[in-house]
């Protein structure tokens, strides 16, 4: 796998792409080194790397038990600490689903996704993130 990050302007405006997508993702620093919000910043980055990571296991997982998701959301937030780096030191992720679903086949199927099927989980983790989740019906 390989990214490729071009940078935009003279400031912290990139543009990533990868050699197995056509599309292109913006990417900017914060305001204090120079960012003009034409993009997402790195760390968020991280998150939805985790959200998605989850949700497509979580997905696939509840459609092989034949169950029928009509919409789901994904909502992760992160803490970090204070010391530089500021990592990520624990990340939340919230589940909303609403279709018509076994909540007991959900829950089970949330911890394979994000505790055993996730790369991302098991990188971050790996360096001492904690990370928890959470399912919201609605």
């Amino acid at each position: 796998m390989k990214v490729q990050l071009q940078r935009k302007n003279e400031a912290v405006h990139f543009e990533g792409s990868s050699e197995l997508s056509d599309i292109k993702i913006h990417i900017d620093g914060a305001e204090s080194i120079g960012g003009e919000g034409k993009g997402i910043r790195p760390m968020e980055l991280v998150l939805m790397a985790l959200g998605s990571c989850s949700v497509f296991d979580l997905s696939s997982i509840l459609k092989k038990q034949r169950q029928v998701i009509e919409d789901i959301r994904v909502e992760v937030e992160g803490k970090r600490r204070e010391e530089v780096p500021n990592i990520f030191t624990h990340i939340h992720i919230t589940f909303v689903l609403k279709g018509q679903l076994d909540e007991a086949k959900v829950h089970k199927a949330a911890e394979l996704a994000v505790k055993k099927y996730c790369s991302v989980h098991d990188m971050l983790a790996a360096g001492g993130v904690e990370i928890t989740y959470s399912l919201k019906f609605i």
